[in-house]
């Protein structure tokens, strides 16, 4: 078996080292020491196609795949963890549950605007008294006529402070545990009420990554922006 790369992946994996070498570690350590990313960078990923790399072209995407971007993950990641964060949230966790549990209607409206290098994407799972365990989850959102009204607050959102959009769980149903009870929904983070983004969280490491407190006040979210289907939240997070 040859595990060598191809010639494709051998140009991408150039690409992605040199765009590292040159536009990210010039700036890499004052990001650390001021602990604030450079939204001109975040720019240029978004236009040199980064925050797209694994999904299909009809998408707005490069329409490469998941080789490339892993090997996009280990060039960047290499000269500052903090980009490799940054790309990797969006990518893997806010795209991917659009990508895979969207209806085509969400995924035009959402998951587009996403990898096409228009907005950036957040993954809000994370409380004070919950992490990857979710039994201790305390965001819910509760049934008001066709839309949800959700309360509650998530800790360590990556790109938060200059995200777009949103993957938020919450609690639908408090009767069963929360792995059972959980919903995904699509926020916009700017543009609806009642959500409030804290300042970046002082970190040990990654500390240019953007990474706030999120809170949910009476957050009034359409049954539209319902992602997959009702209680199944735990098992898009998972994914």
């Amino acid at each position: 078996m040859d595990f060598k790369l191809d010639k494709v992946h051998l140009l991408q994996k150039e690409l992605y080292r040199k765009f590292a070498e040159t536009e990210i570690k010039p700036l890499a350590k004052e990001m650390d020491e001021s602990e604030t990313y450079d939204l001109e960078l975040l720019a240029k990923l978004q236009r040199y196609g980064f925050l797209g790399i694994p999904y299909a072209r009809e998408y707005g995407g490069s329409g490469s795949d998941t080789l490339s971007y892993a090997l996009c993950m280990e060039e960047v990641s290499k000269v500052d963890a903090s980009t490799g964060i940054t790309i990797s949230v969006h990518t893997s966790l806010c795209c991917s549950c659009i990508n895979n549990f969207g209806t085509e209607e969400q995924k035009q409206k959402y998951l587009r605007p996403l990898i096409d290098g228009s907005k950036v994407g957040c993954f809000g799972l994370t409380e004070t008294n919950a992490g990857s365990d979710v039994q201790g989850a305390q965001t819910t959102a509760v049934r008001d006529g066709e839309d949800w009204i959700l309360n509650g607050s998530k800790i360590f959102t990556t790109n938060s402070g200059f995200a777009d959009t949103c993957v938020v769980f919450a609690l639908t149903d408090r009767s069963v545990p929360a792995s059972k009870g959980l919903t995904a929904f699509i926020v916009d983070l700017k543009e609806m009420p009642g959500i409030t983004v804290s300042e970046n969280i002082e970190r040990m490491g990654i500390r240019a990554a953007s990474n706030c407190i999120v809170a949910y006040d009476n957050v009034r979210v359409p049954a539209d922006r319902v992602l997959g289907p009702i209680g199944k939240g735990f098992k898009i997070a998972m994914g």
